[in-house]
Formats: C-alpha cells, structure tokens, sequence
C-alpha cells in the first residue's frame, strides 16, 4: 500500500474537488508538487494561466485562471504579478507575454508547441497578402508572434465570426486553420480565404464518430469544437469553442454528454457537474501534455524557459491581439 506524503493532508481541500477524477493513488504522488507550487506562487509573486485543456491535478490543483485561449487573453491583461505562468502551449505565453511586457512569463516546457502555429510563417503570410492585395488578415490566436505581426487582427474560436463581421469587409483571408474558417463561413456571408493548416487533435475526429457515439449511447448531446471538419460539426448537436462548451454544460445540463474535443477538457468539466454523465472519446493534444506539475514547480524555481520577444516585433504582433480584444 503506498504510503501517503504529510503533503497528501495538507492539500486535502484541493483534492476534494478532484476527487472524481483523479484517483488519490495519483494525488499521492502530486501533493509535494502542488504544496511546493502554492508556495512558490506566494514567494514570487505568481500566478499561474492553465489552459482548458491541461489536467485536472493543474486545472484544478494550481492554477489561478482557467479558461479558453480568449480568457487567458483577456485575463493576462489584468494579471496582477510579478510573474506569470502560463500552462498551456507556446503561443498562449507569447500571448501573456505580448499583453504584459514588463512581467516575467514563463513556460514549463519550451518544446510545448502546436500544429496550427507550426502549419504557417510570416513569409506565408506575406504571400497571401500578394496573392488577395487590400484583403484584410486575421489570425487565430493559435500562431506564433511572428505570424500576429503580420497580420491585421486575432481571433480565437470563440469570437472568430464576430470579428470576420466586425471589420465590415466583404472577403477576408483567415489563417491558419482551414477547418474553422470553413466552419465560420458557412454561418456569414463574408467571403473567406483559407489558410491549409488543421489542429492534430481536432482533425482526427469524423462525422462516423459521432453516428457511433449516438449509437453506442442513446440520447447523447454531442459537442464539438470548431477546429473539427464541417462535416464533424453537421452532425453534433452543438459547436463552439471550450470555454462556450463548458457553458453549454452548465446551462442545459444534458443527462449525458460528450466532448468532442481534448481528453482533459471533459475531465475539468466533469468536476462541477457530478449529476452529468460524460462519455470520454477524445484525442490527446502531446503538446498541453508536455506541461506537468514538476515543470511547473522547476520553472518556478529556477526561472525555466522565460518568453522573450523582439520589441519591434512584438509592438506589431500586440496591435493585432489588442485590436481584438478591443473589437
């Protein structure tokens, strides 16, 4: 029997949230790492920015503010520390880092990328521009700063079609994934040009999943996320971005549920509403997965992988994440 850490008492408040979905053999073995990271939090003036998709022992066990990448946007704004740091992949630190140039931000794990940020480079962009001259840009949030500095503004899934309306335009381009700009512009009539790029997580789900989970599990509300195909999002019952699929949850409260999206998310979800039943098909992102809690506590640590950017390029790459958050 594992003998369990003095930490394993002291952290029992924390635990007791998770507890549905981490089981305490697990939380055993986090409780010395979540004990050291609150303290480390208070010592150094830190908060901690944790993605929807991180685990629950991050989600729930360390972090300061949870959301989607809208969020963690809008929150780093705010964010009263020294230090900020973000759980999350690379392109959400530059983000915070963008919003907050005079704090430290850190990521636990620098090799912590992302698929859509790595399908697309400024020189693309550039292209684009000479190929549709005059055509506004916009950019998800899921791209490097290099990429925000050359476009006109940012979007995240959860504002995207606001923003492709809100520039009053009759054709945009939308970078870099394909699958969400299809999904947008069936829902507008702006004319939308699409960048090829695809979420590895999001890809991978098909419109016979979602014939075989109704199948499987009669009465089942299937949610999505708009980074899947079209045809993925015709047959759900509901799409939007993570943090509008955690309200949907909470609003409609469906007996039974399923989160078409990555594995954590359903996880996180699961914690406030005891009385739902999630069925848990997913796809894991290896990127959020990258961040644990022992990265966490050594980038707080030892000040790991700070994220620094270009002055003249970050003054270019914040006036499109400002223009968004503005819009």
């Amino acid at each position: 029997m594992l003998a369990l850490p003095d930490s394993f008492a002291r952290t029992q408040a924390l635990y007791e949230k998770v507890r549905r979905v981490v089981p305490p053999t697990d939380w055993a073995l986090f409780a010395d790492d979540v004990e050291a990271i609150w303290r480390l939090k208070r010592e150094r003036n830190a908060v901690i920015l944790a993605h929807n998709y991180q685990t629950p022992e991050i989600f729930h066990g360390v972090a300061d503010i949870v959301g989607d990448s809208l969020a963690l946007a809008r929150e780093a704004v705010t964010a009263e520390a020294d230090v900020i740091v973000l759980a999350g992949v690379y392109f959400m630190a530059e983000t915070a880092k963008l919003l907050n140039p005079s704090k430290t931000v850190l990521i636990p794990d620098a090799g912590a990328g992302c698929s859509l940020a790595d399908s697309i480079t400024p020189a693309d962009v550039r292209l684009m521009r000479l190929a549709h001259p005059g055509v506004p840009v916009i950019a998800y949030v899921n791209t490097s700063a290099a990429v925000k500095a050359e476009v006109d503004i940012c979007c995240t899934s959860g504002n995207a079609k606001k923003i492709v309306e809100g520039l009053g335009v009759p054709k945009v381009i939308m970078l870099p994934d394909q699958y969400l700009a299809k999904n947008v512009a069936a829902e507008t009539d702006v004319e939308i040009i699409a960048w090829a790029g695809q979420c590895e997580v999001h890809e991978r789900f098909t419109a016979q999943d979602v014939r075989e989970l109704r199948a499987g599990h009669p009465g089942v509300t299937v949610l999505v996320h708009p980074e899947c195909p079209p045809d993925v999002v015709a047959e759900a019952d509901f799409a939007g971005s993570t943090a509008a699929m955690a309200d949907f949850v909470g609003d409609r409260r469906p007996a039974r549920v399923v989160l078409l999206t990555e594995c954590s998310m359903s996880d996180n979800v699961a914690v406030k509403y005891p009385d739902i039943d999630f069925v848990r098909p997913c796809n894991l992102c290896p990127h959020m997965k990258k961040i644990t809690l022992k990265n966490i506590r050594a980038a707080l640590e030892d000040n790991l992988h700070e994220v620094t950017i270009d002055p003249a390029l970050a003054e270019r790459a914040r006036a499109s994440v400002t223009r968004m958050l503005a819009l």
